[in-house]
């Protein structure tokens, strides 16, 4: 993962435990859980937590966490990954909240039916949680796989979505 000017950051707890979030002048580049597996070192960002882009994006998962929110308006910023992170990426946004779909369908979505495996790597280090929603993505029997935020908080994530 790489930022092309240096991030600032705040911290937001969340129902299943604190989340660190990033952004650049005009866009939120990271939100994750702290101790996530693929994380950034966001500690030598300087906090912010007044920044607009931060105070947004935390109002909008604030809602989301008690199931007032089902999509999300704050700008992104996925240029950190490679051409081909981004477009995986860029595919997750079109998963309706409620909804799953499988690696297979997402590799097939952007025209690599064979990268089953590096779908599911760019997949896995996803640098905006919940927004870009990848624990919308189950394995093809429909199995509960990978999550960087480990799979309690995908379970969890999903069944909130499904009562909103």
């Amino acid at each position: 993962m790489k930022f092309y000017s240096t991030p600032v950051r705040c911290n937001l707890p969340s129902p299943w435990g604190p989340m660190t979030l990033a952004a650049h002048n005009d866009a939120l580049v990271w939100a994750g859980f702290d101790g996530q597996k693929h994380a950034v070192d966001t500690s030598v960002w300087a906090l912010a937590p007044t920044h607009p882009i931060l105070r947004l994006a935390c109002d909008e998962l604030a809602q989301y966490f008690v199931g007032q929110r089902r999509h999300f308006d704050v700008p992104l910023d996925l240029s950190g990954g490679t051409a081909f992170q981004q477009k995986v990426w860029r595919s997750l946004l079109d998963i309706a909240p409620g909804a799953t779909t499988s690696y297979g369908a997402i590799s097939q979505s952007i025209g690599h039916p064979s990268a089953v495996r590096a779908v599911g790597g760019a997949i896995g280090r996803n640098p905006i949680s919940i927004i870009v929603p990848c624990h919308r993505v189950v394995g093809r029997d429909g199995a509960l796989t990978g999550y960087a935020g480990g799979l309690p908080r995908k379970v969890a994530l999903l069944q909130l979505e499904s009562h909103l």
